[in-house]
């Protein structure tokens, strides 16, 4: 199903006049265009297979850890449909030589990222996915992210940074595997 510009435009002009504004004012006149055109934009996730990234897998005698780290991507949260804005390090170790394009990595990254979003479940999702498409030894993703909902309202603790994990396989299994992946991903190795 392709995104409801119309009725989209027709929500934002009615958030307008309930805040008080007149959608009619100059300004205002092609925010609910905007608005449409941004949402499409940022939820274009939901209408993506991201295992399809996945469809062009390489055989290279390469079995040891393979790292994109610093992949930065922006979200929505769902419950206030606000942005989380950050970076996700995906690591995997191949299983019988089976790799796929680097690209693919940060492709899936945002497809995942682009659709209303928990940072808990993006990280999950990521790994799941490469896990089960890949098949290999095992997976490892980390993902950073600044949330708007605490920056902008609420709490309005800007500059906090909320850190998430999913570990499978080999990398829940063996902890100097584990340890020699975040020694990459932070840089200190």
């Amino acid at each position: 199903m392709a995104v409801d510009k119309a009725k989209i435009q027709q929500a934002v002009r009615m958030i307008l006049e309930a805040v008080g504004e007149d959608p009619n004012r100059e300004g205002l006149l092609e925010t609910p265009r905007r608005v449409a055109d941004f949402y499409e934009e940022v939820f274009a996730g939901l209408h993506r297979d991201p295992a399809e990234r996945l469809s062009a897998i390489f055989n290279e005698n390469h079995e040891e850890m393979v790292i994109v780290r610093d992949i930065s991507f922006e979200s929505m949260c769902e419950h206030h449909l606000l942005p989380f804005i950050g970076k996700a390090h995906v690591a995997y170790i191949p299983r019988s030589g089976r790799v796929v394009g680097l690209s693919k990595l940060a492709r899936i990254v945002e497809d995942f990222s682009r659709r209303p979003q928990l940072q808990e479940r993006l990280t999950s999702q990521i790994a799941d996915l490469l896990m089960e498409h890949l098949n290999p030894q095992g997976v490892l993703v980390v993902v950073e992210a600044e949330h708007m909902c605490m920056t902008m309202r609420g709490v309005r603790k800007p500059g906090a940074v909320t850190i998430t994990s999913a570990v499978r396989g080999v990398f829940a299994t063996s902890s100097p595997t584990r340890a020699e992946a975040m020694a990459l991903i932070r840089g200190t190795r």
